[in-house]
């Protein structure tokens, strides 16, 4: 198939794709440019000219050029035979990325002499964002196209309750020779995490809006060319990145919707080879995000949405079903019950029978006539003694204190997974409701039971326990011979995990949690010895 006759324009807003696009146009022979902020004025006016001049069959602009009188009317004198817009779903004000800029290519389009073709493409897509994208680009008659989000390559995971530096810091020490990415929501959390895995003696790459333009771009060459392996970031890396060896994405925080989630996480695997998506997730979290949002200058309406999209990715973190399917179901697709690739189907799991704790939730919430968040329903179950208890005299409910020998992290969790599952509803806004949904209604009669599924702890073996009893041994002499408390020397932590893994250089040494240049120096030799000799040992006892 031959190039189309005219100039096809391409609109997109990664503009740190374009020139490497556009090289690789140029070196297929095709006469291609782009026009961007990152040209200087000169070489703007240059490619202007030849743009008159009907130099090109391809050009790249971002939607925002389009706010330009000048440049449409030298397009009006053009012709454009096609024009594709990348990135779609930016100009829908339901997607998660809403543009505004992107509002103007209807109006651009509409104004040419002879209607050009319009192809419009994304990735994350829902059935409404595909109706908006439809009008607002005023498209007619359009064919749709539509290959499935289902990437089977891809593993899910969702990791709750853990320490989140010891996991990275685990998972990268077990990954050394596979390229990944590590998104966290803040710039502050990306400094963090990079400056830990520094000390750590983890070589990473970090960007963010907040470097100079030479910082972000020298970082991401050096991720591309897989000088580092590991890049934490904000989400403004990745859209313009071409990688296709990324193995893992794992997300420090969890996404404020599920687009946003499965977008970032789509980065990985991209070669068709497997690829790992690790979302770790605390409940500060969800109030870091529901903070953003009510900071934000968006209409009541658009609040409301993201309300709604957070509260999917609230599920998604606490989903006893399989995680591919969930994704799938959002996106108005069908899964299978079971993927076997992702953290639901594959890991050991108990399942719990919490009917008694459900009812006792469900009886909470009622009592309280169905007005209080979450938060406050686990306090009152707790039996907590707080100013907003009182006031509201929750304190003399049947129900206080009905759960008090749960933590209430644990009643949150609970919370969280009967809303999941269906049982409860939380309303949208700065302040949510807790409310009771008719699948409920059923357990509290007595007539059907809800279980919980927990991963199991696994047991450690026997040989495990042996290296950590000498390991402590070596500690107390190492702490009696310096007048000091064993603690200061290694925390009990530290010392299982090196019974775990069994580190028997100074690298591996240096990347287990609670040991720095200073403790490594200091007792790493000796703690290296010790794990050598036990191995040693071990081999011969065989």
């Amino acid at each position: 198939m031959g190039l189309s006759p005219g100039l096809t324009l391409v609109i997109s807003p990664l503009i740190s794709l374009m020139k490497d696009q556009v090289d690789s146009l140029n070196n297929l022979g095709i006469a291609a440019t782009y026009i961007n902020s990152s040209l200087e004025a000169q070489e703007q006016e240059a490619r202007l000219y030849h743009l008159a001049q009907g130099s090109y069959k391809l050009l790249y602009v971002a939607p925002e050029r389009l706010e330009s009188s000048y440049f449409r009317s030298l397009l009006q004198r053009q012709k454009v035979s096609l024009v594709a817009v990348d990135e779609a779903h930016c100009v829908s004000q339901w997607g998660h990325d809403f543009r505004p800029s992107y509002l103007s290519i209807a109006s651009l389009i509409a104004d040419f002499a002879q209607r050009p073709r319009v192809a419009a493409f994304t990735a994350t897509a829902t059935e409404l964002v595909t109706n908006d994208i439809v009008r607002h680009l005023g498209l007619i008659e359009p064919h749709l196209y539509v290959t499935g989000f289902d990437r089977q390559n891809l593993s899910f995971s969702v990791v709750r309750g853990e320490n989140k530096k010891d996991f990275i810091l685990k998972y990268i020490s077990e990954n050394k020779e596979r390229a990944g990415i590590i998104y966290a929501a803040t710039r502050k959390e990306v400094d963090n995490l990079y400056e830990f895995l520094r000390r750590k003696g983890i070589t990473s790459g970090k960007y963010h809006a907040g470097l100079s333009d030479l910082e972000r771009s020298s970082g991401q060459d050096a991720f591309l060319y897989d000088n580092i392996r590991v890049m934490v970031a904000t989400n403004a890396f990745g859209m313009g990145i071409d990688k296709s060896n990324v193995r893992f994405v794992i997300h420090y925080n969890m996404p404020k919707n599920m687009e946003s989630y499965y977008q970032e996480a789509g980065r990985a695997g991209r070669d068709g080879e497997p690829g790992e998506c690790i979302l770790l997730y605390s409940p500060q979290d969800t109030h870091i995000q529901k903070y953003l949002i009510e900071q934000s200058q968006m209409t009541p309406e658009r609040k409301s949405m993201e309300y709604r999209k957070l509260q999917s990715m609230i599920d998604y973190c606490h989903t006893q079903r399989c995680l591919r399917q969930n994704i799938l179901a959002y996106f108005g697709e069908e899964g299978p019950d079971f993927c076997n690739n992702c953290s639901t189907c594959n890991d050991a799991v108990e399942e719990t029978d919490i009917t008694v704790e459900a009812q006792k939730i469900f009886s909470c919430i009622r009592r309280m006539q169905e007005r209080f968040g979450m938060s406050t329903v686990a306090e009152v179950l707790k039996g907590s003694k707080n100013k907003k208890v009182d006031q509201f005299g929750f304190h003399r409910l049947s129900t206080y204190g009905l759960m008090k020998e749960y933590k209430l992290k644990e009643i949150t969790d609970m919370i969280n997974i009967l809303v999941s599952e269906g049982y409860l509803y939380v309303t949208e806004g700065q302040f949510p409701v807790v409310r009771l949904l008719d699948k409920a209604i059923p357990v509290l009669k007595g007539q059907e039971q809800v279980f919980q599924k927990t991963r199991k702890r696994t047991r450690k073996l026997q040989a495990d326990s042996t290296l950590f009893e000498r390991l402590r041994r070596l500690r107390k002499s190492i702490a009696d011979k310096a007048g000091i408390p064993p603690y200061i020397v290694f925390p009990d932590s530290t010392l299982r995990e090196m019974s775990d893994r069994c580190p028997t250089d100074r690298q591996s040494l240096l990347s287990i949690s609670g040991i720095g240049e200073r403790k490594l120096n200091q007792y790493g030799e000796t703690f290296l010895a010790e794990i050598r000799d036990y191995q040693s040992e071990s081999a011969n006892s065989r």
